[in-house]
């Protein structure tokens, strides 16, 4: 069992979450934490914030770059995070 004192075992009493490291982001969307580095770097994923030497993503930002992703039967032309912001 998680202790309280542990990020890992804190997580899932937090009633909302605000920031993701690259990991959690990646999964939250689905993809490897390569790929997603690679979307970031496409400007099709936002980039981080940063808290010290620490990179965070804003999960509002992220959901929405998801959804701006095309569906499969859509183009991707014009569906970026960079054409959101």
């Amino acid at each position: 069992m998680e202790r309280m004192t542990t990020r890992r075992g804190v997580m899932p009493f937090l009633p909302i979450v605000f920031g993701l490291g690259e990991l959690e982001a990646a999964a939250a969307i689905g993809i490897s934490a390569s790929k997603f580095r690679t979307l970031v770097g496409e400007r099709r994923m936002p980039s981080p914030r940063r808290l010290d030497g620490r990179k965070i993503w804003d999960v509002d930002e992220l959901r929405a770059a998801f959804k701006a992703l095309p569906h499969e039967d859509e183009s991707e032309k014009g569906n970026s995070w960079a054409d959101l912001v």
